[in-house]
């Protein structure tokens, strides 16, 4: 009887514990095989998340809540965990051939993945203030390192620089709102909060809550908590850089809709202006800060602070359908960043990587598969019907309309046509430039098989959107019971 007792109340963790223990497992591996190991152990981590995957299919969907309320296991928390994951296997595959042809191949590059995927999947799962804050922590530690990787290199030293003590100043401000928060509650639980801000919305309460924000809002490259965004982007590895688009922006918006729909749902007239802010300031900032951008991946960095602003449209609606708008948003461009640089990475001549926007001049002509391909990707992300990409956008603008946000949805419709202009250029670059010389042969089969599912993907689901859509929609119930 003791047992099974023992047991569920682990169970709920068991993916989280299998990933600790195969990362420290693999740790050992590489710390005995040197960095000769990094090919092998770049593939074992991968099959590593793919057990985990498995793991998790096999976790209860019933809502559980273990370790004395610190940690919770739902339907919301499968489905993001298992986005995170699919994103972080993703990621561990593109960075294994690139860290390679760049000489940088050291063992702890995909371990320190494995274990920013851990601390993702803990901030998926917190249910009070301290887990929430371990799970970020243990998430920023593991990426600060990643970004400065590349010792030898002075922008990737920069670039971890800059992310560290950015990121120190952000968890600093989170800890802030987190002990006003503890002050005036009594509680850092975030059902024991929700009740005594429904109670009694006491001023030091609501100035917690707004440090929460500002925190968790650095670690979305919200605007204008976004400064650190670009230079990480342009200084880290671009393996890196791909990770840092795809998959922790996810875990974040997972957390703040947890933090906000549990621990703050009677005090949602006041973060919904706050997150009003938050989403017209990004997609402004991601607009017109990217139209004079040469360097691709500077580009792709303002890009990601925009969609994260048409992502907060739906969470500022406040309503069940927003919060499945975002997550439907969410899929479609963790889909789009993994196609999109799939290709950049395959952008070398010479052995030398390439950068700049002109690299990718007559593209069309000297490598008509990735142009299309890149073509397709980034008529999507503009918002080009019948493409993934429209409907992504146009969920959560239904959402804000639905709620009366109208000024909103009227200002991300135009700060989208303004975006399409540079995602437009590059497909004019790539078809109608005079053509450079050819990429350097031999893209990995893993690199080709991920940006042909993307674009896959972004062309089919106009033909069945439903199973995504009522998979989110299922997840939300968790928040809004009652439809």
């Amino acid at each position: 009887m003791t047992e099974v007792f023992m047991f569920s109340s682990i169970e709920p963790m068991v993916p989280e514990i299998f990933m600790a223990i195969a990362g420290l497992a693999l740790l050992v591996l590489g710390a005995f095989n040197g960095d000769k190991a990094a090919n092998q152990i770049g593939w074992l981590t991968a099959l590593a998340i793919t057990v985990t995957i498995a793991l998790l299919l096999q976790t209860s969907a019933q809502p559980q809540i273990v370790l004395n309320g610190l940690f919770v296991m739902d339907q919301f928390a499968g489905v993001m965990k298992l986005l995170i994951l699919l994103g972080l296997l993703v990621s561990v595959i593109l960075s294994i051939r690139y860290i390679a042809d760049e000489k940088m191949a050291r063992f702890e590059y995909p371990l320190l993945m494995l274990f920013a995927g851990l601390g993702m999947m803990i901030m998926v799962s917190a249910h009070d203030l301290l887990s929430l804050y371990m799970g970020l922590e243990l998430q920023s530690l593991a990426l600060y390192v990643l970004a400065s990787i590349r010792r030898d290199n002075a922008k990737s030293s920069e670039a971890g620089l800059k992310y560290f003590v950015l990121g120190a100043i952000s968890s600093g401000m989170l800890l802030f709102g987190a002990s006003l928060v503890y002050g005036y509650t009594g509680s850092t639980n975030f059902l024991m909060i929700g009740d005594a801000v429904a109670q009694h919305k006491e001023i030091g309460v609501l100035v917690g809550m707004v440090f929460l924000l500002a925190g968790l809002a650095f670690k979305v490259s919200a605007a204008p908590f976004h400064m650190w965004t670009p230079d990480v982007y342009e200084g880290a590895p671009t393996s890196v850089t791909a990770f840092f688009a795809m998959v922790p922006k996810v875990a974040a918006i997972a957390l703040l809709i947890r933090l906000l729909f549990s621990a703050f749902p009677g005090a949602i007239i006041q973060w919904q202006e706050i997150v009003w802010a938050l989403s017209a300031m990004s997609m402004a900032v991601g607009a017109f800060a990217a139209l004079r951008q040469e360097n691709i991946k500077r580009l792709l960095a303002y890009s990601s602070i925009g969609n994260m602003g048409f992502a907060l449209v739906g969470l500022a609606a406040g309503s069940g359908e927003g919060v499945t708008a975002v997550l439907v948003y969410l899929v479609i461009y963790m889909i789009m960043t993994a196609g999109t640089f799939g290709i950049v990475l395959s952008m070398r001549r010479n052995g030398q990587e390439l950068e700049k926007i002109s690299d990718l001049s007559g593209l069309s002509r000297t490598c008509p598969t990735s142009a299309y391909a890149l073509a397709i990707l980034m008529f999507s992300m503009s918002g080009i019907p019948p493409l993934a990409g429209f409907f992504s956008k146009f969920m959560v603008f239904q959402a804000a309309v639905a709620e009366g946000f109208y000024g909103l949805a009227v200002f991300g419709v135009l700060c989208s046509v303004v975006a399409a202009y540079y995602y437009i250029r590059i497909i004019k670059v790539m078809f109608f430039d005079e053509p450079v010389a050819m990429y350097d042969k031999g893209t990995p089969f893993a690199r080709k098989m991920i940006v042909g599912l993307s674009v896959m993907f972004i062309m089919v689901f106009v033909f069945n959107p439903s199973p995504l859509v009522d998979i989110r929609r299922d997840a939300v119930t968790v928040f809004f019971p009652h439809g």
